[in-house]
């Protein structure tokens, strides 16, 4: 390839970024829900740096405190600095959510895909199988599958991957359906394109903007399953920092120290807002440009 070529390609890439960043500093609920990712975001990546205490180490001299300068938001009845396990939370809250999300996007969107393209049978069967999966409450399902392979970070991962992925199958089938009527495609299927290079090629990037503004959302409800599966005892394990477990371990002790069982709802409320106005605001915004 030319330098011109790899020049152009590069233009194109640069003209692309500048025409999604343009979309998101038009809207004024997409920059507030932007920012308070990013906020939590850099929380999550310098947590070593700026937490100002170890949050496994415990002091028995000051249990269940109230915020003062020595622990900015007090402590827990165990002693340990809640600011720095509220840090430290946000980094497994963003690691494991977003890894849930994408893991079931990469399933429902082929099992969409195929089942949208193909039809018949092969349709039948995969919608079927995936209805009896969204028949039982997510909740329940979470249960069942912790309680059947035990509480882990990759098992929380796994259940809610399998919870999430029907509603994006049938997200993307909804649409490939739609889209296989296009002329564009009928001329791929003239030239005798391969279907699964139609699928990936041809429908996949005409998809992307919903899938990707539900995926948004999908994170924020990951980030409530995460907490409600910490705050049941089905999360990370003690005593790793977890936003549910901080909730459920200040439950105990909240008539001492209710600003305990505060300030991690507190997170898991403004982060999970800024996810869903940072999908709302480019959901406008696209919706405008179509």
């Amino acid at each position: 390839m030319s330098t011109n070529a790899h020049l152009q390609k590069y233009t194109n890439r640069l003209r692309k970024l500048g025409q999604g960043l343009s979309i998101i500093s038009n809207s004024r609920v997409a920059v507030i829900g932007l920012s308070i990712i990013l906020f939590w975001v850099f929380i999550a990546l310098f947590a070593p740096i700026i937490a100002p205490r170890d949050p496994l180490a415990q002091d028995s001299s000051a249990i269940n405190q109230d915020p003062s300068t020595t622990y900015l938001l007090g402590t827990d009845h165990l002693g340990r600095d809640i600011l720095s396990r509220l840090m430290y939370g946000t980094r497994t809250i963003l690691t494991l959510a977003p890894t849930s999300v994408l893991t079931s996007v990469c399933i429902g969107t082929t099992l969409g895909l195929i089942s949208g393209y193909f039809g018949g049978l092969i349709d039948e069967v995969v919608m079927r199988l995936l209805d009896a999966v969204m028949a039982f409450p997510a909740i329940l399902l979470y249960l069942i599958i912790i309680a059947a392979i035990g509480p882990s970070a990759l098992n929380v991962v796994i259940a809610i991957t399998f919870v999430g992925t029907p509603g994006i199958a049938r997200l993307v089938r909804s649409l490939t359906l739609d889209i296989r009527t296009r002329d564009y495609i009928r001329a791929a299927e003239t030239r005798g394109e391969n279907p699964f290079y139609i699928m990936f090629v041809e429908i996949l990037p005409n998809v992307r903007g919903p899938l990707i503004i539900d995926s948004l959302l999908r994170v924020g409800y990951a980030i409530f399953a995460i907490g409600t599966l910490g705050f049941l005892g089905l999360g990370l394990p003690p005593p790793e920092p977890d936003w549910g477990g901080m909730v459920a371990d200040a439950r105990k002790f909240i008539w001492i120290n209710p600003l305990g069982v505060l300030w991690p709802i507190l997170a898991i409320a403004s982060l999970v807002v800024g996810l869903n106005l940072f999908a709302d605001g480019l959901r406008e915004e696209t919706t405008r440009y179509q």
